[in-house]
């Protein structure tokens, strides 16, 4: 058992990041085995080589890869509570056979008939889940039962100790900490895996931290859910010891739904910038007419993380519209606005440019807008938890932006921008694209 804990451990350390190999192993095979109990020696060998179906194999291998860690089976999960992995899995395969049967379509290419296609995705989805519980086994066994910190109230805390006692036998508490201000020195102290949060006001006391420090060095994080939340409707609520928890993470959004978000990204600016370009071009000509030069203006703006970059805009207002150095949120009836320019910005043509800054990265076709760093300094005094909205790549448009009005308070966009988060999808982010055309064929402001 030693010589197979000890690779699955790794893996399971890694955050199931090296786990793809053992995934990619038992695919190929798996497929492998399903054609030859299916046709045993009788293979059409002169017409598909053996060449043929190792290529194939290969193909739909990565293919599944890709879609499992974009479906987030790869993703890092706390030790704590039961995972269903078998949902998951099973919902990956069945696009990554869809993905699969189109690709080979495409490329005129027959590798497994239909029937071989349903039995692979049944046998896959288990082998997919049964590969991260094994690992998940084994990494106990080697490493130990989690670790867990109990922080919350007294009366709290002791009835949390005793359901973990009595249902949950893996998990040990290593100490219980009433104080947040303590919880750091508690975690260092006594190498704790997990934080189990009763009070469920507890978070504002450990968001922005320690929650990012101790989340990066592997620490899982959750928070009970009182009967209130759970009316509320929450999902992915795990059970611990026979009591409702979530997750918390430092940051909303996993790296692999950032990942396909750049990818989404890149797609649909390329694929649709014949138009975009000719656009830019007639209006740039536009500009210079009526507002003569220069066309563009860059401008500071606060990115993902916090980071500036320039933002490309077309200019619309006046020269020196800030001479006094002092940044002004524009209004509807700003006189700084050139006239001939106002229905650029009631349509948000003036954005156009910041396609651009979508192509190298900087932004997002959606997310939350960007705003001045002065403007954010002042904003976040005023408004606690702004700072998460830069957890995504700010966007050209966002669910603030059709769900809101051009003047509508920033802490109530804050809550459009959080709930874009915590929600995020491909589907969301057609479905904002398409109701911004929308607002701006209405010049909804």
């Amino acid at each position: 058992m030693t010589v197979f804990s000890r690779p699955l451990t790794f893996l399971w350390n890694r955050g199931f990041r090296m786990l793809g190999a053992l995934d990619a192993i038992a695919l190929f095979v798996l497929m492998g085995v399903i054609s030859f109990v299916r046709f045993g020696f009788g293979f059409d060998w002169d017409t598909y080589p053996l060449t043929h179906y190792a290529v194939g194999f290969s193909i739909a291998t990565a293919i599944h890869l890709t879609v499992n860690y974009f479906a987030g089976l790869y993703e890092r999960e706390p030790r704590l509570g039961r995972k269903a992995w078998f949902p998951k899995a099973f919902v990956a395969t069945a696009i990554g056979v869809g993905v699969q049967g189109l690709a080979f379509v495409a490329l005129d290419r027959y590798l497994m008939p239909r029937l071989n296609l349903a039995v692979f995705l049944l046998l896959a989805s288990f082998v997919l889940a049964g590969n991260r519980a094994l690992s998940r086994r084994l990494a106990v066994r080697r490493q130990g039962p989690p670790r867990v910190v109990l922080t919350g109230e007294p009366a709290a805390i002791d009835l949390a100790a005793a359901h973990l006692a009595e249902s949950d036998r893996n998990a040990v508490v290593v100490d219980r900490v009433v104080r947040p201000h303590r919880l750091t020195d508690s975690v260092v102290a006594h190498d704790a895996t997990d934080v189990l949060l009763l009070d469920v006001t507890a978070f504002g006391s450990i968001y922005p931290e320690p929650l990012n420090s101790l989340e990066l060095a592997g620490v899982g994080f959750l928070q009970r859910v009182s009967a209130r939340e759970t009316l509320l409707g929450l999902k992915s609520v795990r059970e611990i010891g026979g009591m409702p928890f979530v997750a918390l993470r430092g940051h909303t959004v996993p790296t692999h739904k950032v990942r396909l978000k750049r990818i989404f990204d890149l797609v649909l600016t390329v694929a649709f910038s014949p138009i975009w370009i000719t656009l830019i071009a007639l209006l740039a000509l536009y500009v210079r007419v009526f507002a003569g030069g220069p066309v563009l203006y860059r401008q500071k703006r606060v990115g993902r993380d916090g980071a500036n970059f320039d933002c490309i805009k077309f200019r619309t207002m006046v020269h020196n519209a800030e001479e006094d150095g002092r940044a002004r949120l524009a209004t509807l009836d700003d006189d700084r606005i050139v006239p001939a320019l106002r229905w650029m910005r009631a349509m948000r043509a003036d954005e156009l440019p910041q396609l651009w800054n979508v192509l190298k990265g900087e932004m997002s076709l959606v997310g939350p807008r960007p705003e001045r760093p002065e403007l954010v300094s002042a904003i976040e005094e005023r408004v606690p938890g702004y700072v998460r909205r830069s957890e995504l790549p700010p966007g050209l448009t966002g669910l603030a932006q059709v769900q809101g009005r051009y003047g509508t308070d920033a802490e109530f966009k804050l809550g459009y921008d959080i709930q874009y988060l915590v929600n995020w999808s491909l589907v969301l982010d057609v479905q904002i694209l398409f109701r911004t055309i929308w607002v701006v064929l209405s010049r909804r402001v």
